[in-house]
């Protein structure tokens, strides 16, 4: 297996025009696996019968495959990721950018077919999400492509839930490098949501689309419009309310 030195050399490392049929998910101790979570994950088994290679990951299964697949940095930088849902967030950077895949939430539940579309072409896929501030909510789905859409008050990022590419994609090659960067930098507490999750891969995508429109080059990523007609997610699980829910960590409502 081939190891990287870096998250840049594993951009365009391996020749691929389409998405792989690999699924990916996480949960940090199998071994105590709640049982509604893993009704969630059961409802994404019957993809094995449409091909997939189903990958699911532990801390110790993702400590090993970084460190067997990048460098010294990387691994060094999962061991500072302090709570689960980083651990998570960092393992599918590193599994998308080196093997290609489409990673998905252990609290998501696939509905239908839909998901076929997001393997068509090779593009990045990623679900868009929007934040309004006032009311403390997020705004529906349905309402983002509206071209009067309100943007006072309102925070635009992108979930790292889905996230499907094929290997060598250069906005998870950005995104690795700089979640990096501050897991290894000065900061003693290290904010989730903006060091290893949306925050983080939203610049990443910014930085790059940046790039593209200056070069004339046209997208090789794609904003998802039906995500929710794909997957649900289950927000009446167990553990949300302990410290495994991110969120009880760090207070953040979005």
């Amino acid at each position: 297996m081939r190891q990287f030195n870096s998250a840049a050399d594993a951009v365009g490392s391996i020749s691929a025009s389409s998405i792989p049929r690999t699924l990916i998910r996480y949960w940090h101790d199998l071994n105590e696996l709640p049982d509604d979570v893993k009704e969630c994950l059961n409802s994404w088994n019957r993809l094995d019968r449409e091909g997939f290679d189903i990958r699911t990951f532990n801390d110790l299964s993702a400590k090993a495959y970084i460190a067997d697949k990048f460098g010294a940095r990387e691994t060094a930088a999962f061991a500072r990721c302090r709570h689960p849902a980083m651990r998570s967030d960092y393992l599918r950077m590193c599994f998308v950018l080196a093997e290609g895949g489409m990673y998905v939430d252990a609290d998501d539940v696939l509905l239908g077919n839909g998901w076929r579309d997001i393997f068509r072409d090779g593009r990045l896929k990623l679900q868009p999400l929007c934040y309004d501030i006032p009311t403390s909510r997020m705004v529906p789905a349905s309402q983002f492509w509206l071209a009067d859409l309100p943007t006072d008050g309102r925070v635009f990022y992108v979930n790292n839930d889905p996230i499907a590419a094929p290997a060598g994609h250069p906005i998870l090659a950005r995104a690795l490098a700089r979640s990096t960067e501050k897991l290894l930098g000065d900061e003693q507490v290290s904010i989730i949501q903006s060091t290893t999750g949306p925050g983080n891969l939203t610049v990443a995508l910014a930085t790059h689309a940046h790039a593209l429109i200056s070069a004339g080059s046209p997208p090789d990523f794609e904003l998802l419009r039906n995500w929710d007609d794909i997957a649900e997610t289950r927000w009446d699980l167990s553990y949300r309310g302990d410290a495994r829910n991110w969120r009880n960590v760090e207070g953040s409502g979005f």
